[in-house]
Formats: C-alpha cells, structure tokens, sequence
C-alpha cells in the first residue's frame, strides 16, 4: 500500500474536468522502452496460471474472459501497478481518501478484431449468471459505477482498436443492468452496428437498452489514443468502446483496467462465484486489495497487502463465517 501524497493528486481543475467529461488523461506513468521491457517480462508470468485465483484449479471457465481477471493477485509487477501513487493519488482524489482495488482486467485485441460495444456498467450484473449486483454503493451515494484505470500495455491507435468516450454520457445510464444479454461465442467478430464490427466478447450490449431504437451520439465521440506506458482514467459509467483494430499493424493492442471504488461499497455481497463469459470461477481465494487509507466498513475481504502472495491471505468480512 502506498502512503497519500499530493504530488499525483487531481487539480481542482483536473476534478472540474473529470466531474464535467467522466474521463481524464491521458497521464504518463512507464517510458515506453521500460513498458516494453516490462511487457517481455510479463508475458511468461502470465503464462503461468498455477497461483491465478482463478486457474483451472479453481474455475470451469476454460479460455473465456474470466482467465484475464485478477492477476494482480499472483503477478508481482501487476500488484505494484496498481498500487503507483501515479494511479492511486488520482483516484483517490475523486472516491476519497480510502480506496480499494477490485478488479483488475487484461484486454487483448488482435489484428482484425472487431470493436468493443458501446457500453457503460454501473454495478456490473449485466453480464453475471446470476444477475446479483457485483458492486453496492451505500443507499445515500446517489450514483454508481466504479473508476478504472486502463493503461496502454502497447500502443493504443486509432488503427489499433483504442478506446473511445463520449464525454458527460457518465450521469445517464441508457442500459438496464437487471436484463439478460444472451451469450453467444459464434458471433464474435461477425456483427456489424451502424457500418462498424462491434461486440461485447461474445454478447450484444444492446439487449440492455431501455429504448430498443435509441442509438448512441457517435459524432460527439472522442478516440483515447495514447502511447505505451500511458493511462486514463474513467467513470465505467460513461459511455465507452473501442475501435475495431484494423489489421494494418501485426501487433497486438493490450490495455490493462485496474478498477477503483471507496471503501464504503459492498463488491460481490450476494456472490461466492463469477458466472460471465460462458464460464465459472469460485470467488473463494478472491480478495480486495486496499491502496489508500483503511477500512472501517468491514463488509468486504481484503487480501492482506503485508502478506501478498501465497497461499492467499484473505481477510474475511467482519461476522462472516
């Protein structure tokens, strides 16, 4: 856990910015030779899904999205990432001054794959079997939703499949989460919507529209594009997606969400196992990972950060069994 300092905190005009547009950078945090340096390092870590939370050992998800979950619970430069003061101060800045890390995801996109939906998540039931909220914010908060921080592991261009915002589309939610979307692995990379190849993994975003005819505004779209070593942070409110990643460069676009919430949201209260993608994993190794402040709630388990590694050191919620 890193100690709060003020060198990496948002501006009152960077908050202004971000409260405004729902997204902010993007910010610099690796030169692009040490991102690359880490990312050749990496890739053998990942490999290896033995300590993984939610390895073969542990879930039924075979090569679904779930694989890409949470690694910065077994790989040591992923548990520091999240921890950089360059992330944590600003994201703190907007949640306060005890926050918690969740959930972290790997995004791969390869030459000729399609472009993710226009989506936002508020408290992330839409894609889970069991249609139970995956995060709960206190009744009194007034909104939802959860900060993440996608930093370009590679390059992200236009070209190459880089995220896209449509700035102040944070503060309306255009989808009911308590819908189902029907999982369907054939038709990823197969769909065309408005003239462009979009999907969500093997989902279509927009069986959760409230209005069937509605069509997000993609003239007032901005394209995230950013170098290697770079991140934005973002409510998973706002609305967002990605370019198709055209092909014209054989190298793959991987981003690497770590998302965000205080302290004083519940995160999986109703679930002892993720149901998305097709697959299964048990939530039983899971933990939070605290990054600033401390926790006074004692409704969530947090992996003991002093202690990181394994086996698993898991605080359990206060009272649990």
């Amino acid at each position: 856990m890193n100690p709060q300092s003020s060198d990496f905190s948002l501006s009152a005009t960077e908050l202004e910015q971000f409260r405004r547009d729902g997204y902010l950078g993007p910010f610099d945090l690796y030169e692009e030779e040490e991102m690359e340096q880490h990312l050749r390092r990496l890739r053998a870590d990942l490999l290896d899904t033995d300590l993984a939370i939610y390895s073969s050992d542990n879930s039924a998800s075979g090569t679904t999205n779930l694989a890409n979950y949470d690694r910065h619970l077994d790989v040591d430069f992923l548990s520091e990432h999240i921890t950089r003061p360059e992330i944590v101060d600003r994201v703190s800045s907007v949640l306060g001054p005890d926050t918690l890390c969740w959930r972290s995801e790997f995004f791969p996109k390869y030459p000729g794959d399609e472009g993710t939906d226009w989506h936002q998540a508020d408290n992330f039931s839409n894609v889970a079997g069991s249609k139970h909220p995956q995060i709960v914010w206190p009744e009194d908060a007034g909104f939802g939703g959860t900060v993440t921080v996608w930093t370009a592991f590679t390059p992200a261009t236009v070209e190459t499949g880089c995220l896209q915002f449509i700035p102040g589309s944070h503060r309306t939610m255009n989808y009911d989460e308590s819908k189902t979307m029907t999982y369907d692995p054939t038709a990823i990379n197969r769909r065309e919507k408005d003239g462009v190849r979009r999907g969500f993994f093997g989902y279509d975003y927009r069986q959760l529209q409230k209005d069937p005819e509605w069509r997000p505004d993609e003239s007032a779209a901005v394209s995230q594009v950013m170098r290697q070593g770079q991140f934005v942070i973002f409510w998973s409110t706002l609305m967002h997606a990605s370019h198709p990643h055209a092909g014209l460069s054989k190298q793959m676009r991987l981003g690497f969400a770590g998302r965000y919430l205080p302290t004083s949201v519940q995160v999986y209260p109703h679930s002892s196992a993720l149901q998305e993608f097709g697959g299964s994993a048990s939530l039983e190794k899971f933990g939070n990972v605290l990054v600033s402040g401390r926790d006074v709630y004692g409704h969530n388990r947090f992996v003991e950060t002093s202690q990181r590694g394994y086996p698993f050191q898991v605080r359990s919620r206060v009272g649990a069994e």
